[in-house]
């Protein structure tokens, strides 16, 4: 278009003294070229061009008004105005983009919260089951009890699944620590708990209760643990919690339990160590003092 235009008054203006404005059309164009091209540079370029062509062909003096000045104003502020059409358009591809990251985001924590709430006590349900099945010719009675408990633990997992629908996902680490205390008496695991009374932020509690839920499954699940010791105490202007067990141990590739767990507590801007070595060792520090940003 802009070669068609140039051409256009190159052929009229040797006729006409109205030809020059064809070049104003051709530099108000410039400015719809590719956008990673140097349109400044190409508008300079093509008015040197028509002047060139003013000389060459002994334009008059009312020539350059429009071929040149005319042609500078209406190209430049083209080239602004695409500029400022650029920018906007770049920023609602930024608003699209941090939309879509939340939206992200957001479905990756329902997906932990799902998993931290729902795999404790479905875990424990079927512990509980699975005792009651054996129990339930030996010992009626206790068979009888930990059926009741399972109905209470299923219960609670209702009440806890709607609690994170409506943002609340966790009980304060005294609540999972008593219930760390009742799924490994069930299971058999010899647990010790030592934990110091430690004022935390919601945040905070929230974080390291689901951590200690997800890390108790695990060893119920997965470690074949017989002894198990778990830690709460306050360290360097930091909340360190530390569950060690004797199970198997080994570093296997994390699941997603594990993943969660870093996940929630880097975001904290605290850290999660996992040892494998003769059983495994979670260390998990929170800072308590708020990070600059």
């Amino acid at each position: 278009m802009i070669a068609a235009m140039t051409l256009l008054g190159f052929i009229t203006t040797p006729v006409s003294p109205f030809g020059s404005t064809f070049f104003i059309y051709a530099a108000a164009m410039v400015a719809f070229i590719d956008a990673n091209r140097p349109r400044l540079l190409h508008l300079g370029v093509y008015l040197v061009i028509v002047a060139a062509y003013g000389l060459t062909t002994d334009q008059s003096g009312w020539f350059y008004a429009p071929a040149l000045l005319m042609s500078a104003v209406i190209g430049g502020v083209n080239i602004h105005f695409a500029q400022v059409w650029i920018s906007n358009a770049r920023v609602r591809m930024a608003h699209g983009e941090v939309e879509r990251l939340a939206k992200i985001a957001e479905r990756e924590r329902i997906a932990r919260d799902l998993h931290d709430v729902l795999g404790h006590t479905l875990s424990v349900i079927a512990l509980k089951s699975e005792l009651a099945s054996k129990l339930i010719e030996r010992d009626p009675t206790r068979a009888a009890q930990e059926i009741r408990e399972v109905n209470d633990v299923a219960r609670d997992a209702l009440a806890q699944v709607r609690s994170a629908v409506t943002g609340y996902r966790a009980s304060g680490l005294s609540a999972e620590f008593e219930a760390m205390r009742k799924a490994f008496a069930t299971a058999g695991v010899s647990l010790t708990v030592e934990a110091e009374p430690l004022t935390l932020p919601p945040a905070h509690e929230n974080a390291l209760a689901l951590v200690l839920r997800e890390a108790s499954t695990n060893v119920l699940r997965h470690a074949q643990a017989k002894t198990c010791w778990a830690r709460l105490a306050h360290r360097d202007h930091s909340a360190m919690l530390e569950i060690v067990d004797d199970g198997r141990g080994g570093n296997a590739r994390e699941g997603n339990g594990l993943t969660g767990m870093r996940e929630r507590i880097s975001g904290l801007g605290g850290s999660l160590v996992r040892d494998g070595h003769g059983g495994t060792r979670l260390e998990i520090t929170l800072p308590l003092r708020p990070e600059p940003a």
